[in-house]
């Protein structure tokens, strides 16, 4: 089997780790393989990252028609930004690649939507939902009939009870625990080593143990996602 070039969006942290599960994923089966990154910072172009190049701007994707691509940004204070540029991409399903690290646990009922990234050591056990372009940062746990929303972020050490939902685009963070049954509202974010017993609403920031609501989320929007979503569009950038 010829391993299917990946190109990465992005040239961060969280770049740099989904590189290193394509390589993982290289070692074990040779289903694909990095092909480079592609980032807007031109002090980047050139330089060589965890074993691959960073080859251009984003706008140089239309020169790799062959390629699988995944969105490996956003940072707490800009969350959005994943969302932005796949809407900006306007790729078919089957451009996206998905990646789930090898040392990570998926269960045989569970589904990934394309373009989500898999860190490793998380487990997701029975009849767990994750939507496209969703991030899952290394030791998150799943467990059953959890269901998240596209573009949603789950940073490091997440734990969601049973039955949990995350909302479209929301940024849960590092050592969260969800309690059974809660929701987590679309773009949403909770703060560090929180512990979220009731639902959080859309578009507001909740902290503490148990998590309160502190303010709205850092959003770039002032009345909802759909404003953005309106007044940008989707861009043909690659075939």
């Amino acid at each position: 089997m010829r391993a299917r070039p990946v190109v990465i969006i992005g040239a961060g942290g969280f770049a740099r780790e989904t590189a290193e599960t394509v390589h993982a994923l290289h070692a074990r089966d040779g289903s694909v393989e990095l092909r480079g990154f592609l980032d807007d910072d031109p002090t980047l172009h050139g330089r060589t990252l965890v074993g691959g190049t960073v080859l251009g701007g984003v706008d140089q994707l239309a020169a790799h028609p062959d390629a699988a691509v995944v969105v490996a940004v956003g940072r707490p204070d800009d969350y959005t930004t994943r969302r932005d540029i796949v809407s900006r991409l306007g790729l078919e399903p089957d451009r996206w690649a998905t990646l789930v690290h090898p040392d990570s646990s998926v269960g045989s009922s569970c589904r990934l939507g394309p373009g989500t990234v898999v860190l490793a050591h998380v487990v997701l056990t029975a009849d767990v939902v994750v939507g496209a372009h969703v991030a899952v940062m290394p030791q998150v746990v799943f467990t059953h009939d959890v269901e998240v929303g596209d573009h949603a972020t789950l940073a490091s050490g997440v734990r969601l009870g049973g039955g949990v939902q995350v909302g479209t685009g929301a940024y849960v963070s590092s050592g969260v625990c969800v309690r059974e049954g809660c929701r987590i509202g679309e773009w949403a974010m909770v703060g560090m080593g929180s512990t979220v017993t009731r639902d959080v609403p859309d578009e507001r920031l909740w902290f503490g143990t148990p998590a309160r609501d502190v303010r709205r989320a850092p959003l770039p929007w002032p009345e909802g996602p759909m404003a953005l979503t309106e007044a940008q569009g989707p861009t043909e950038v690659a075939s």
